[in-house]
C-alpha cells in the first residue's frame, strides 16, 4: 500500500431481511423466501437467493412476485428483528474503527487506514470483520476492500453471495474494465441510457472514450464519470452524525377507516420508536403524527412532551391527542399511512425521587427485558394485539 493510499473496507449483507428470516426458522431454509408488503400495493423488499432464479427482485410489485414464484414463501417484514441484527452488525463495524458510514441496516463503508498499524493488513481486518459477522449473528456478508469507496462497494459486489475481495488501485482498471457502465456510482438510467447511444456499454469503453467527444452528450459531467471509469474517487468516508429522529410508519394494504383501529396502529408505533429511543440511551421532546390519505395527501401533527421521554405512554398519551384532534376535524377520515416519530433528543436522565411517572418507566424496562430474551414483540401492549391481525 502507498503511504498516501486510503484502505476502505465496504460491507452488505447478504439477502439481508430473508436471511434473518432463515436463520430464525430453519424450515425456511433452501426455500425461495420474499420478504414485503403482502397486499395489493406491496412491493418485494428483498428475497433470498434461492428466489432469484425465478427472476424475482427487490423493488418489483409483490404480485409480479407470485406470478414468478407462486410456491415461494411470502413474509411480511419485521424490523424490529432486522434492527436487532443491524445492532450486532454494526457493532463488529465499530470495534474496527469509528470511521463507520452507515448507508442502510445492512451496508457500510469503513475507512480502516489508521487501524492497520494495530490490527494488520486490510485483508486481516476485512476476515475478522466477515467472521465476527457470522459467529454473532449467523449471517453472511459480502466484503469488498479498495483504495475508495468506489473500488470497495465494487468489489463486494463482484464478490457476492459471502465474498471477500479486494481491487487494488494498480489493478482499477483492469477489474472495471468488463463491467457495465451502469455499475458505476452517479450512472443512472438516464445516464447510461445516453451512453449507450453512444455504443459505449463497459466502463472500459468510458474510460478510453473521447472526452471531447462524450461532453456534446453528457455535459459537464464527463470528466468525472471517467475518472470513476479509472478508479479514481475522492469521497470520503462520513461516519453518522447524531441521531436526528427515530421513526416507525405503516402503509395500509385497505384505507383505514375506524379510528380504535388507528389509536392501535399509533401505540404499536410508539412502542417500536421508544424500545428503540431506550437502547440508544436516548431520550426525545418532539412526537410527529404522520397522516396520509388516499390517494398521497400527507400531514403531520406536532406536540412536544413537558419533558424528554423514552416512555411509550408518555409518547403515545401525546401523539394520540394529536391523532384524534385531526381526526374530528375530517368529515371523512381515511387513512392510508399513519406513522410516528420521536426528535429533539437528549441523554437519559438519571431517575430522581420526584419522576412523575416511574411506573411507566418500569412497564418499559420490564418489557426491553422480556422482549430481549424471547425476542422482539413477544410482550406488547393489549392495544397492540388488533394490528396484529392485519399483518
Amino acid at each position: 500500500m502507498l503511504p498516501d493510499e486510503c484502505s476502505i473496507i465496504h460491507v452488505d449483507m447478504d439477502a439481508f431481511y430473508a436471511s434473518v428470516e432463515q436463520r430464525d426458522r430453519p424450515q425456511l431454509r433452501g426455500h425461495p423466501v420474499i420478504v414485503g408488503g403482502l397486499g395489493p400495493r406491496g412491493v418485494v423488499s428483498t428475497c433470498s437467493y434461492e428466489a432469484r432464479p425465478f427472476g424475482v427482485r427487490s423493488a418489483m410489485p409483490m404480485a409480479q412476485a407470485r406470478r414468478l414464484c407462486p410456491d415461494g414463501v411470502y413474509l411480511p417484514p419485521d424490523f424490529a428483528r432486522y434492527e436487532e441484527a443491524s445492532e450486532q452488525v454494526f457493532k463488529v463495524f465499530h470495534e474496527a474503527t469509528p470511521l463507520v458510514e452507515g448507508l442502510s441496516l445492512d451496508e457500510a463503508f469503513l475507512d480502516v487506514t489508521a487501524s492497520l498499524r494495530l490490527l494488520g493488513s486490510v485483508e486481516t481486518i476485512a476476515g475478522r470483520i466477515k467472521l465476527a459477522i457470522h459467529e454473532r449473528t449467523r449471517l453472511n456478508a459480502s466484503v469488498g476492500m479498495g483504495p475508495n469507496k468506489l473500488l470497495a462497494k465494487l468489489a463486494s459486489e463482484m464478490s457476492k453471495p459471502d465474498g471477500l475481495r479486494r481491487i487494488t488501485a494498480e489493478h482499477a482498471a483492469r477489474d472495471l474494465a468488463p463491467l457495465p457502465v451502469g455499475r458505476l456510482w452517479t450512472v443512472g438510467k438516464v445516464t447510461e441510457q445516453a451512453l449507450h447511444r453512444l455504443g459505449i456499454r463497459t466502463i472500459g469503453e468510458l474510460a478510453a472514450s473521447d472526452t471531447a467527444r462524450l461532453a456534446s452528450a453528457l455535459g459537464r459531467q464527463v470528466e468525472a464519470l471517467q475518472a470513476l471509469a479509472r478508479g479514481e474517487d475522492d469521497r470520503d468516508v462520513e461516519p453518522a452524525q447524531a441521531e436526528q429522529s427515530i421513526g416507525s410508519e405503516h402503509t395500509f394494504d385497505v384505507d383505514l377507516a375506524e379510528l380504535a383501529m388507528a389509536e392501535a396502529w399509533l401505540l404499536r408505533h410508539c412502542e417500536r420508536i421508544a424500545a428503540r429511543a431506550r437502547q440508544r440511551g436516548l431520550e426525545g421532546r418532539t412526537v410527529t403524527v404522520k397522516l396520509r390519505e388516499p390517494p398521497f395527501v400527507t400531514h403531520s401533527r406536532q406536540g412536544q412532551l413537558r419533558v424528554p421521554s423514552a416512555s411509550a405512554s408518555e409518547l403515545y398519551e401525546l401523539a394520540r391527542g394529536l391523532l384524534n384532534a385531526w381526526w374530528k376535524a375530517q368529515s371523512r377520515p381515511r387513512l392510508r399511512l399513519l406513522g410516528v416519530s420521536l426528535s429533539g433528543f437528549a441523554a437519559q436522565r438519571q431517575q430522581d425521587l420526584f419522576d412523575s411517572a416511574p411506573e411507566r418507566r418500569v412497564t418499559d424496562q420490564v418489557q426491553d427485558r422480556i422482549n430481549a430474551r424471547f425476542g422482539s414483540g413477544s410482550l406488547v401492549r393489549a392495544g397492540v394485539l388488533r394490528t396484529q391481525e392485519q399483518d
